[in-house]
């Protein structure tokens, strides 16, 4: 028996069953002996003193890239898991575009097997929707989901054949499990590197327009209504995305979708000024950041807008990171050169808190969207959960404490951020895996 742990008068916030209140948490092993106003410690006991710190369930990213196996020198199972850890998560949903792809059962065992020796956390694997993710042909999904496979996606690339398409939402309607698909048209998009806009006209780059992705989205509610099968549209990035999928919902078709931190926080005005809110748009020495490049690119401040308001409503169900981390010689290039992708999973939650010192979200929200929103789409109560009996995996965060972002100091390998400077207020201070003080 390991020697409990006992939380002592935290703010507990569980949006699962609308707790918001000072609570002790006493914790055993792995799962969460008890929850009282108050729990009388012991000299046996290891005490966390969380008093002006809210206690939150473990945050659940479905969406990350931990590039193992393949891709070692941007990123490692261990050193993913650990990132993700300090960026207050417990679980988290690996990507298959690996090298090899995740599209066999072997493949997916070996990652698990992988996982489970060297991950701080929990990883759930997403499985390739298509072999090699070249998009010709499915996946034995079957036998993937009885490996573990969480869900499909070729992210990185859409699922572009609309007849394969249809069939992955047919499985998907049997399997209960999503369908995730990066949503853009390649020939609307092709050689672009950042969104189409005045900014990408005056910095002479080549422009991704919204409609390579509303496009497709419209595609997939479509197929989804066909089938009957389960889309999850990952990383919505523009109003008109947004407004498909509101009224999807409306029409009861079966989509999920998510928006990542820094859709909901930059704009593609920082590629121009890093001081995005300066209103000096000229070219300078901070112009070309390869650090913000990233597919869905960063949009307009009206798209931000809409993404903010569709969070609020319901209409985005949850925040995933997509975090991508990349090594320097991927981003220590000109810009049509570098490569797409942010590592955030160590700055998510703190990014997104400046949202609700602004207003625009409540903090409710925000750990909503973390924790349950995702637990739903995995159709499991167990995790994003605070409840006796429940796993515990928990996440207790400062609120008022400032620090600045410094990627050299970021447990990632990828050190890709373009908020490096920034003051962020809110740190998490402490995660515990399964009764385990991770960081």
């Amino acid at each position: 028996m390991s020697k409990k742990i006992l939380i002592q008068q935290g703010r507990l916030i569980n949006p699962y069953n609308k707790t918001d209140g000072i609570f002790d948490i006493l914790i055993q092993n792995n799962k969460i002996l008890e929850i009282s106003s108050f729990i009388e410690p012991n000299e046996t006991f290891e005490i966390i003193d969380a008093r002006n710190n809210i206690v939150v369930p473990g945050f659940i990213d479905l969406h990350c890239h931990l590039r193992e196996p393949g891709q070692e020198f941007k990123e490692t199972v261990a050193t993913g898991t650990m990132a993700a850890a300090a960026g207050g998560f417990t679980t988290v949903c690996a990507m298959p575009n690996t090298f090899p792809p995740i599209d066999s059962k072997p493949i997916l065992e070996s990652l698990t097997n992988l996982s489970k020796s060297t991950g701080a956390i929990r990883v759930l694997p997403i499985a390739a929707a298509t072999i090699k993710s070249e998009g010709k042909s499915l996946t034995e999904m079957f036998e993937l989901v009885d490996a573990g496979a969480i869900g499909f996606s070729d992210d990185g690339n859409p699922i572009y054949d609309p007849f394969i398409m249809r069939q992955a939402l047919n499985f998907s309607a049997q399997l209960k499990v999503p369908i995730i698909n990066h949503c853009e048209v390649p020939e609307l998009s092709k050689n672009g590197v950042m969104n189409e806009s005045w900014v990408s006209t005056q910095l002479g780059l080549p422009g991704i327009p919204n409609s390579a992705e509303e496009s497709m989205v419209s595609r997939d509610i479509l197929l989804s209504k066909l089938t009957g099968g389960h889309i999850h549209i990952a990383h919505v990035s523009t109003s008109g995305s947004v407004n498909l999928i509101r009224q999807a919902k409306k029409e009861g078709v079966n989509i999920t979708c998510e928006v990542t931190p820094h859709h909901l926080t930059l704009t593609d005005s920082i590629i121009l000024n890093k001081d995005s809110s300066s209103q000096d748009f000229v070219i300078s020495n901070d112009s070309y950041d390869t650090r913000a490049k990233v597919n869905p690119p960063l949009r307009t401040s009206s798209d931000v807008d809409s993404l903010i308001e569709a969070l609020n409503d319901g209409t985005i169900d949850i925040i995933a990171t997509d975090h991508a981390p990349h090594s320097d010689i991927d981003k220590i290039c000109t810009f049509s050169e570098a490569a797409f992708g942010i590592s955030n999973i160590e700055t998510a939650f703190s990014s997104i808190y400046q949202l609700v010192i602004n207003n625009q979200i409540s903090l409710t929200k925000l750990i909503e969207s973390l924790t349950i929103g995702p637990a739903k789409i995995l159709g499991s109560h167990q995790y994003g959960n605070l409840d006796q009996g429940n796993f515990a995996d928990i996440t207790i965060i400062d609120l008022n404490k400032q620090w600045e972002v410094n990627p050299a100091e970021f447990l990632s390998k990828g050190k890709n951020s373009p908020i490096d400077g920034s003051t962020l207020t809110s740190k998490v201070v402490k995660t515990i895996y399964q009764g385990k003080i991770v960081i």
